[in-house]
């Protein structure tokens, strides 16, 4: 998963203080790429569309694109600063509902002006940007406006306040990066207040264990883990202000826990979107509209090949014993100096590979750094959170996140990822997944594309890599490999089909938590983790469907290209839009009409 802090709000607060986080978090050696000034176009230009009946805005089409950039940056200052904005360092969006309000007129305005401009009178790439930033505000207006997304989740208000950027990066003095810290700490008990001003009650079960989960890993960080890091700042009268300013945003992040847990007794299951609002999530969001009844048996189609593969892969592994013999098995050859120390190994290979095999362009020389996540992140196993293209340079930070200590000593051990199953989230983290996609992005000359990354593309691409990587040769004379490959496989075809069955189907989270264990072969913690998760987190889905949608998309190219031989012409293609709709890209790729998936 990306946490590279993607200009985007909505979905970024939604999908993680998840995604990138990720809300789409988004993000060596080897002969230098030359920058990619703009995407690969080919073969078919888009089609012409009807003049627009307003007249185009008096801005040319840049400047227009630059206006909507800064307009993000004022809403939400806390990503401005990520993506290396450090004007705004310290500041902290307002979540009154008379702001979202405003907020939300603002988005529907842009997205007027965007459709406003007259097509005719674009080039080539502005046509192409202007497609880019209609679905991009069509997906934000689809989270703030119809989901109505600062009702529903705490994580939304959780991740208003990650101080990750100024206590892991290291982009100015500690003095600066304090007086930043403590003035968002200081905001700590506003944001709280407006979480419960805000948020519609009663709340899913799901979200609110979530919420107390965050919330309640903030005061112990806050407390305990971060004054340390400052103790070299040798101003008294703002170590002073530090102490102040923690005990008040503790006290706050205790409140937000207690009354989270409050309001367990009246908690619900009603997290589903139901399907005419998860059809309009996967347009709004990813301009897919494939009934939902072919993704599904798309999806379930991917999950059986995978199932089959496995059970191959495993009867060299073990012969004639079960399949879960043969997962232990990998689930029980641990990295030997533990997870963070096993990656950072593993990186180096991979790199390697990616070079020697030529499956995609490494445009520099940077590396990426492996740590443990910090306590009030560790809702998802493993992230990577890369500097924004305003920063100066910085290390990236893959992050890989230990057990709850509450856990049962078992579930604990089996938390931990075997070696090659962690092999394949380094892949997808770093060499060739999100890490290098981000040095891809720094080459291009388009601002827009560096800063709002989509799910689908962002995770698809990470994912399909790990299929890549091995279709490609990574070590395939060790069918341990080929089982590790595989269980990230299935962990993220029960996501896809977890999101349709719980927002859809009314599959209940029991029986997403049943599919895990026994379809993903996950153990008991991250199954609760992974069902939990896609109430909140609905399109996760976008995992696998993103992985498909490139997987086809790389066929259909490729077939008149020489086949393998085309891969790395292609992923280079791929990953010079920066991170649009992938069916944008497609049909630029190649061209009008086939299949998505």
């Amino acid at each position: 998963m990306s946490s590279r802090r993607p200009a985007s709000r909505w979905p970024a607060r939604t999908n993680a203080v998840l995604f990138a986080l990720c809300a789409l978090s988004f993000e060596a050696c080897g002969a230098s790429q030359p920058p990619v000034a703009e995407p690969v176009v080919e073969p078919a230009p888009p089609p012409a569309e009807a003049a627009p009946v307003a007249q185009a805005p008096a801005p040319r089409w840049d400047e227009f694109v630059a206006e909507l950039i800064e307009a993000s940056f004022r809403r939400d200052p806390l990503n401005a600063a990520w993506q290396g904005r450090h004007e705004y360092d310290g500041q902290v969006q307002d979540l009154s509902k008379a702001t979202v309000a405003s907020e939300i007129a603002e988005l529907k305005a842009e997205h007027a002006r965007a459709k406003a401009f007259d097509v005719a009178k674009l080039t080539e790439r502005e046509r192409f940007e202007r497609d880019y930033v209609i679905a991009t505000l069509e997906g934000e207006l689809f989270w703030a406006d119809r989901m109505q997304v600062y009702t529903r989740t705490p994580l939304l208000y959780a991740g208003a306040v990650d101080p990750s950027l100024y206590i892991t990066r290291n982009y100015a003095p500690p003095e600066q990066r304090l007086k930043a810290y403590i003035s968002q700490l200081k905001q700590v008990p506003r944001v709280v207040a407006q979480m419960r001003e805000n948020l519609a009650l009663p709340l899913p079960k799901t979200f609110v264990d979530v919420g107390i989960q965050v919330w309640g890993g903030y005061a112990p960080y806050f407390e305990k883990d971060v004054p340390p890091l400052f103790k070299d700042v040798k101003d008294a009268s703002l170590q002073a202000e530090l102490a102040e300013a923690t005990k008040t945003a503790s006290a706050a992040t205790k409140d937000a826990v207690a009354w989270l847990e409050s309001q367990k007794a009246s908690a619900n299951d009603a997290y589903a979107l139901g399907p005419d609002l998860f059809r309009e999530m996967l347009w709004a969001t990813e301009r897919v509209d494939t009934p939902l009844a072919e993704l599904e048996a798309v999806g379930r189609k991917d999950l059986e090949a995978n199932l089959a593969a496995l059970k191959e892969a495993c009867e060299k592994v073990l012969p004639k014993r079960p399949i879960e013999a043969c997962i232990a098995k990998v689930n029980n050859a641990k990295p030997k100096a533990g997870p963070v120390l096993g990656a950072r190994q593993q990186l180096s290979s991979l790199r390697s590979f990616v070079k020697d095999q030529a499956v995609v362009s490494i445009p520099s020389d940077e590396e990426a750094l492996v740590e443990e996540a910090p306590p009030y992140k560790r809702w998802n196993s493993a992230y990577i959170e890369i500097p924004g293209p305003y920063e100066k340079p910085l290390p990236s930070i893959y992050y890989i996140a230990p057990p709850d200590p509450k856990w049962s000593k078992a579930d604990q051990n089996a938390y931990i990822p075997g070696e090659k199953d962690l092999l394949f989230t380094s892949v997808h983290e770093v060499w060739p997944g999100h890490f290098l996609q981000y040095l891809h992005a720094k080459h291009s000359d388009r601002m827009f594309g560096r800063l709002f990354v989509g799910y689908a593309f962002a995770e698809g691409w990470a994912h399909y890599s790990e299929e890549m990587m091995w279709e490609a040769g990574l070590q395939q004379d060790d069918p341990m490999v080929r089982v590790g490959q595989l269980l990230n496989a299935l962990l993220r075809n029960a996501r896809f089909l977890s999101a349709i069955g719980l927002h859809t189907k009314g599959m209940k989270v029991e029986d997403s938590e049943k599919m895990f264990r026994e379809q993903a072969f996950q153990d008991p913690g991250n199954a609760r983790q992974q069902a939990a998760r896609g109430t909140f987190d609905p399109a996760y889905l976008n995992y696998t469907l993103g992985k498909l949608m490139i997987r086809k998309m790389r066929a259909d190219y490729c077939e008149s290209r020489g086949g393998r031989n085309a891969w790395k012409q292609f992923h280079d293609a791929l990953l010079s839009y920066g991170g649009p709709p992938l069916p944008l890209v497609r049909k630029h790729l190649v061209g009008e009409g086939g299949a998505l998936l």
